[in-house]
């Protein structure tokens, strides 16, 4: 069995105040996956990040990235690992490629203009590449973030909310860039709001609420074990409320009555529409129209951490 690229084990964070930002989180990310961290503000990500690459000291537990131990053989580790974090932290007055360049002797590699060079051109920043840092965007400062994190050639990439108040052409850079990343055998860890980001790109998604890691799971096996379908009923005529004679089927009406919304399990083998449409034409609520919508992502994330909240 090939052992995980990394490791967390019984993970804690407590800091001064007292506030637990990480309780007891265990994980392991296989290599060349993409894994994506989806959880409310507040919910402990970027603390897991800052662990896992060296910023923040654990509490308890142990995290090994790619055979290394962070805190015993901190180094090696960190050099294993990528980051691009929240915050856009730059010297103001440095050029694009001096940063870059710098990021990369930083972690103790050689000189490769090259590398930089064709680094730069995927992120489209070779034209600013004499442009001071002060002199950019910040959707330019964010390409710049991303150049550095990989400018020392990393295994692991984290991503902490990279595409946060970009501009729509630089998601869809970062993105073409990320699965080429992982093609090239880069193990990519991500947090996001944009959940449908989540949705098309990862293999597999952990939920994080208050500290503790809820669930981790194949998006494909959670999408089919937690995905629901809704089926939208267009009335001919509105009504005024749910007739008791449909009470069975647990519908909702929207705000003017004009549609009639059944929530079914899509793995169910007896869905329950053909004896609502049956029932329906006994009682003579006729419809003009119907469609289905699968929960994306987003509605089942949104449940799971509304339910543990107790909401």
């Amino acid at each position: 069995m090939v052992p995980p690229v990394i490791s967390i084990r019984n993970l804690s964070k407590v800091y001064a105040g007292g506030d637990e930002a990480l309780r007891d989180v265990s994980l392991d990310i296989a290599r060349g996956e993409i894994f994506a961290l989806l959880g409310p503000n507040g919910a402990g990500k970027t603390t897991l990040i800052s662990i896992v690459c060296g910023i923040v000291t654990p509490t308890r537990g142990t995290v090994v990235a790619d055979g290394h131990d962070i805190v015993r053989d901190y180094r090696a580790a960190r050099r294993k690992i990528g980051l691009v974090p929240q915050e856009l932290h730059t010297d103001a007055f440095e050029t694009v490629l001096a940063t870059v360049r710098f990021s990369r002797g930083l972690f103790g590699r050689p000189p490769d203009d090259g590398f930089v060079e064709t680094l730069l051109k995927d992120l489209s920043l070779w034209d600013r590449r004499a442009s001071k840092m002060m002199e950019l965007s910040g959707g330019m400062k964010r390409r710049v973030m991303i150049a550095k994190a990989l400018s020392h050639e990393p295994d692991i990439l984290f991503l902490d909310e990279p595409t946060a108040g970009v501009d729509v052409e630089l998601r869809r850079d970062m993105w073409a860039l990320v699965r080429r990343l992982r093609d090239s055998g880069v193990t990519i860890i991500l947090t996001t709001h944009y959940i449908e980001e989540a949705q098309e790109m990862a293999d597999r998604v952990g939920v994080i609420s208050k500290g503790a890691l809820i669930l981790v799971e194949e998006k494909k096996a959670l999408m089919r074990k937690l995905g629901k379908k809704q089926l939208t009923l267009n009335l001919a005529e509105p009504m005024l409320r749910v007739p008791p004679e449909l009470a069975d089927w647990h519908l909702a009406l929207n705000a003017d009555g004009q549609e009639l919304l059944y929530v079914f399990d899509a793995n169910e083998e007896r869905t329950g529409i053909p004896s609502l449409l049956r029932r329906m034409s006994d009682l003579g609520i006729a419809f003009k129209d119907l469609h289905t919508r699968e929960s994306s992502l987003e509605d089942i994330f949104v449940g799971l951490v509304s339910t543990r909240s107790g909401q």
